[in-house]
């Protein structure tokens, strides 16, 4: 028999803070607009596990980790059992920033998990899909959507009342823009909020790969890079507005699913090294300048760090990528620390002849996003001019070599430990 514990606990910061996930020169939050959460849930069959997901754009990997081995300890389980599912939300605050904002978190996630653990209630589970529009792929000439609205559904003893839902969907946390400056969770916190009235019970979301895909509707003055064409709503009621699509298409599946008693859950972890190079100086002037041109990236300390590397005989950088799974039965979310664009989830599904096999990024942290080999070859924004702004937090100056993807995608499928 199935054991969940759940609890939920408050993140908004009390005081002003940096938030993270927008390009300007004042990131200094401005009030509240909805509160900020993270969701602690804990399984167990014989083994014990726990899914956390949080309000952030996704930590650095280093203070992950460190939050995943304190729950380690509280649970006595190793750091594989645990998994972190950062929603991505451009509306948060940057937790590197803050000292005092982090452990906050933590402190308060912790919490959460000793409450969780102490409240384990025997459950039946089951899983099915819905389509939902909410999404638009932002590269250009690639129409790919992951539309899958993947649905977990955990009832009582009873089989009828629903107690908890975990809802997987895929598109970018920012349908509020860069004009925006209140502090809110954006979609997911609507979709919560929509789902918890529904059903009156918690409702967990998690992210796929959405690193090229944008939000359907979104709210803003503004006409942002990734909100231009006529498949994009603006809207005043846009967080609202992705929510109802997805409530809409979710009410008509929820009460007719199955739930059983299933003794398969299975969480772990496994390891594989990827490779980028540090560009020559040449080629890293030629990309700062477009970024500059294009998007407005002031580009000089990037420049600055790959000038420091080439000088110390550093040319290529290896990263140990975590490829986590958490299975039950069937239904499988399959997570890396990464934006990862939706042909990784599309591909492994498809590969797996599996449709609740899931791949999602922003699992145990955010470090840049992952192109695949065609749009690797376009360059652009998610390809190498974010990378200029954030490469102080991934340890890496440059994306992966062109090959990464199929290699990533290959190994995720050759460790996947799905029943026949």
């Amino acid at each position: 028999m199935i054991k969940l514990g759940y609890a939920e606990t408050d993140i908004t910061p009390e005081t002003p803070l940096q938030l993270i996930g927008f390009n300007r020169t004042d990131n200094t939050s401005k009030g509240v607009l909805k509160p900020l959460l993270a969701q602690v849930s804990i399984w167990q069959t014989e083994d014990c596990c726990c899914l956390i997901t949080i309000d952030n754009i996704g930590f650095k990997k280093e203070l992950a980790d460190r939050l995943r081995m304190e729950v380690g300890n509280i649970l006595e389980v190793t750091c594989d059992k645990v998994m972190l599912c950062f929603s991505h939300c451009h509306s948060a605050p940057n937790v590197d920033d803050s000292e005092e904002y982090f452990e906050m978190v933590c402190g308060n996630i912790l919490a959460a998990v000793h409450s969780a653990k102490i409240d384990m209630h025997p459950v039946f589970v089951g899983w099915d899909n819905v389509e939902v529009d909410i999404g638009v792929n932002r590269r250009e000439d690639n129409i790919n959507l992951d539309k899958r609205a993947g649905i977990l559904k955990v009832c009582g003893l009873d089989k009828e009342e629903t107690k908890f839902l975990l809802i997987r969907v895929t598109a970018h946390c920012n349908v509020l823009k860069r004009d925006n400056y209140l502090i809110s969770p954006d979609y997911f916190g609507s979709i919560r909020e929509l789902l918890q009235e529904k059903y009156g019970c918690p409702v967990m979301v998690i992210q796929g790969s959405a690193g090229n895909i944008a939000p359907k509707y979104f709210n803003s003055a503004e006409t942002p890079i990734d909100a231009r064409g006529e498949q994009y709503h603006r809207s005043s009621t846009a967080l609202e507005d992705m929510a109802t699509v997805i409530w809409e298409k979710l009410s008509q599946r929820i009460a007719s699913m199955e739930v059983a008693d299933t003794s398969v859950i299975d969480m772990y972890s496994r390891e594989m090294s990827m490779y980028a190079d540090v560009p020559s100086l040449t080629m890293a002037e030629k990309i700062a300048e477009e970024a500059k041109n294009d998007c407005g990236i002031d580009g000089r300390a990037w420049l600055g760090e790959i000038k420091r590397l080439r000088n110390a005989g550093v040319y290529r950088q290896e990263e140990k990528v975590e490829v986590q799974y958490f299975a039950i039965g069937k239904w499988c979310i399959c997570g890396v620390p990464y934006e990862l664009m939706v042909e990784f989830a599309l591909e492994s599904m498809e590969k797996l002849n599996n449709p609740f096999f899931y791949v999602n990024g922003y699992t145990n942290g955010c470090l840049s996003y992952f192109p695949t080999e065609e749009e690797y070859d376009k360059g652009g924004y998610e390809v190498y001019w974010s990378i200029l702004l954030y490469y102080k937090y991934f340890n890496r100056v440059f994306p992966f070599e062109r090959d990464s993807a199929s290699k990533l995608i290959a190994f995720i499928l050759a460790n996947a430990r799905m029943p026949k």
